[in-house]
């Protein structure tokens, strides 16, 4: 059988693209702003069966500034400079039901709950699902670049609840996990 790969031969129709990046701000806290953009790649049609030249069908944006302990959305924002149909931006306003929720295990399922369906937009939903974990990665990006003393417990190392549990490598009992308890006995 074949590798998927392999069985690519033709240029793609359709490509999405999310962009997301975080920006310190002073007191602990982050701005991380997500932009989603889709393309069709080739002509098609509309479903009343108009042609349809291809081009950019949505470029949207959503910024969460982050903080708190534990790791919380404090504020949210939408912004939508190119959608398929001029109603679209009647729902940029579904992201402030996220506001209060904390980044951590449960985040994409609360997420979901609040915005999925006739409660958002299924787009906007989508990069915030991708905007959690790449937000936590960079508000600990930013408390990365100050010095820290080496942790004196496992329980005092930073970030666990965020991580324990997490994936495969990240388990309780997996490898990862293993080497900071064994860090920690060194020291």
């Amino acid at each position: 059988m074949n590798s998927l790969k392999e069985l690519i031969r033709e240029t793609p129709v359709h490509e999405r693209k999310i962009d997301i990046r975080t920006y310190p701000l002073e007191n602990d806290q982050v701005i991380v702003e997500g932009w989603l953009r889709d393309e069709r790649m080739v002509p098609g049609y509309n479903r009343d069966g108009r042609p349809r030249p291809p081009g950019v069908v949505h470029w949207m944006c959503v910024r969460l500034l982050l903080g708190g302990k534990p790791i919380s959305i404090l504020d949210a924002e939408a912004e939508m400079p190119t959608i398929p149909n001029p109603l679209c931006p009647t729902v940029a306003d579904s992201v402030k039901k996220i506001i209060g929720l904390p980044i951590v295990t449960g985040f994409s399922d609360q997420v979901r709950k609040k915005l999925y369906g006739v409660e958002g937009c299924s787009h906007l939903m989508h990069l915030i699902l991708a905007m959690g974990p790449a937000g936590l990665h960079g508000y600990w990006a930013d408390q990365g670049r100050k010095s820290r003393s080496m942790p004196r417990s496992f329980e005092e190392t930073p970030n666990l609840e965020y991580l324990v549990n997490s994936c495969q490598l990240w388990r309780e009992d997996g490898p990862l996990i293993r080497q900071i308890r064994e860090t920690l006995k060194k020291s």
